[in-house]
C-alpha cells in the first residue's frame, strides 16, 4: 500500500470522503494494550465508563458462542475470564458500528441494507476467529480484527455514492480480474483502499492494514517480487475462507457464486495446507456454531 504520498494524492484516493476520528474508547483501551503490564482493572474500568458498549459486551459473552460455563454479570469477570484481547475485540465491533453508521438522515433503505452489512462484518470476524483458532494460528483475535474491519470502506462508499451498491452487486457478478477493479472504474477508489486509510488512522497493527489494503489483491499478495511473509499471508488466506464460508458474496452482495473464491481457492488452501476434506471439516464446524452457507464445495 502507498506510504509516502502527498497530500493532495491522499485526498484523490479518499475521493473526499473523510476518515472518521477513532473513537475515544478505543485509543484508551490501546494505550492500556501497549503498556509492558496492562491493567485489567484499569481496562475493565475504561469499557464500564460506556453504559452501551458494557451492555452489548455482556449480552455477547453471555451467547452460545462463547459457551461460558456461567453467567457472566460484569466487565470485571469477562476480562478475566475470555482475556483482554478478546474483551477489546468485542469493544471495536460496537465503537465501529457506532461510528460509521449513525447518521439519522439516511433513507430507511439505506438503514437496512447498512445493518444487514454490519451483522455480515461481525458473522465474518466470528469466522475468522473459528478459523484461526481451528488452524491453530497463533492469534486468533487479530483474525478476528482482520474480518471485522477488512470490508469497511463500504459503509463509507455506500454515504457517499448514490449507486454505489448497484455498482457493488456488479462486481461480485463480474469475471473480472479483481472485484474492485469496477470500483475503480466507476469512482477511481475502492472500498479496499478506503479501509486500509482507517485501519491505519485508528492505528491497528500493520498487518491488519495491509490485509485489507489487498484483500481483492491475491495476485499481490502471493506474488514473489512483493514478498510479504507469512503472517500477512495467513491471515489473507483465513479472511478469504471466512468470508466464503460466511457467504458473503450471497447474504450481503447477491451473487449466488463466489467468482473470487472459485479463482483462488487452491491458492488459498494450498498455502494454509487444508486438504478438501479439512475444508468441509472447517465448514461443518463453522455451522454447528450457527455461521455460513450450506457450502457444497
Amino acid at each position: 500500500m502507498p506510504s509516502e504520498l502527498s497530500a493532495q494524492q491522499i485526498d484523490d484516493i479518499l475521493q473526499g470522503i473523510q476518515i472518521p476520528a477513532q473513537p475515544q474508547i478505543m485509543a484508551d483501551l490501546q494505550m492500556e494494550q501497549a503498556m509492558p503490564d496492562p491493567d485489567l482493572k484499569e481496562i475493565a474500568r475504561l469499557i464500564s465508563k460506556d453504559v452501551g458498549i458494557s451492555g452489548y459486551i455482556l449480552k455477547t459473552v453471555n451467547s452460545p458462542f462463547f459457551g461460558t460455563s456461567r453467567e457472566i454479570l460484569s466487565i470485571n469477570q469477562a476480562v478475566v475470564l475470555l482475556g483482554m484481547n478478546t474483551v477489546i475485540n468485542l469493544v471495536n465491533t460496537i465503537a465501529l458500528r457506532n461510528e460509521m453508521h449513525n447518521d439519522a438522515n439516511i433513507p430507511e433503505e439505506l438503514q437496512k441494507f447498512l445493518t444487514i452489512y454490519w451483522d455480515s462484518a461481525m458473522d465474518v470476524a466470528a469466522v475468522c476467529m473459528i478459523i484461526a483458532q481451528l488452524l491453530d494460528y497463533r492469534d486468533s483475535e487479530k483474525a478476528y480484527t482482520l474480518g471485522l474491519f477488512h470490508n469497511v470502506g463500504i459503509p463509507m462508499l455506500i454515504s457517499r455514492f448514490e449507486n454505489y451498491r448497484t455498482i457493488m452487486y456488479a462486481s461480485y457478478a463480474a469475471d473480472a480480474e479483481k472485484i474492485i477493479d469496477l470500483e475503480n472504474q466507476h469512482m477511481n477508489t475502492n472500498h479496499a483502499v478506503l479501509g486500509y486509510y482507517v485501519t491505519k488512522s485508528w492505528k491497528l497493527p500493520k498487518q491488519i492494514c495491509d490485509v485489507v489494503a489487498l484483500h481483492h489483491n491475491a495476485e499481490e499478495m502471493f506474488s514473489p517480487s512483493a514478498n510479504y511473509d507469512d503472517e500477512r499471508k495467513t491471515l489473507f488466506c483465513i479472511l478469504k475462507m471466512a468470508e466464503h464460508i460466511f457467504g458473503f458474496h450471497e447474504q450481503v452482495a447477491g451473487n449466488k457464486v463466489d467468482l473470487e473464491w472459485e479463482k483462488h481457492k487452491e491458492t488459498i488452501l494450498g498455502y494454509l495446507s487444508v486438504s478438501e476434506f479439512e475444508y468441509d471439516e472447517i465448514i461443518s464446524n463453522c455451522q454447528n456454531k450457527g455461521f455460513g452457507l450450506h457450502l457444497s464445495d
